[in-house]
């Protein structure tokens, strides 16, 4: 009977192990903004006119970013909470014979959604970055054949 709970427990653990690879992920991306926030910072006093106004965009842009993460990770931390949740759930349903069968499948569903909420602004995020490092055209060079 525990080696069936066991057994049955090892499908959220594996969610678990991608939540937590998704915020290593995370956090790597939130150090890197933290860093370039805080050169940016740093030139915002020591600049003027067109350069100050590109050094305001991006810290700008840098904050929506801080805080696209952030809501990411608390998701992610939320789903990971509620997978042990249903990993606990799973144990007392099966020794203490309380029928927690429809709670523990709708406590697994809010940690999928969760999840997936996450990796949405993940994608947000990723897109945000996208769009502050456009290419100018000109260094491009198109109309050079190579």
């Amino acid at each position: 009977m525990i080696a069936h709970t066991i057994q049955l427990a090892l499908a959220p653990v594996f969610v678990l192990v991608a939540i937590g690879n998704i915020m290593n992920i995370l956090s790597t991306r939130l150090g890197r903004i933290v860093d370039r926030s805080r050169y940016l910072l740093e030139r915002h006093a020591q600049t003027q006119g067109a350069d100050h106004d590109d050094v305001v965009r991006e810290i700008r842009m840098l904050d929506r970013r801080i805080a696209t993460i952030g809501r990411a990770i608390l998701s992610l931390v939320l789903s990971g909470l509620t997978v042990g949740l249903v990993v606990a759930m799973l144990f007392l349903d099966r020794m203490m014979a309380f029928d927690l069968q429809p709670a523990t499948a709708a406590a697994f569903i809010l940690a999928i959604v969760l999840l997936m909420y996450a990796l949405l602004l993940f994608l947000r995020e990723t897109r945000m970055a996208s769009a502050s490092l456009r290419i100018p055209h000109t260094f491009l060079e198109w109309e050079r054949e190579l």
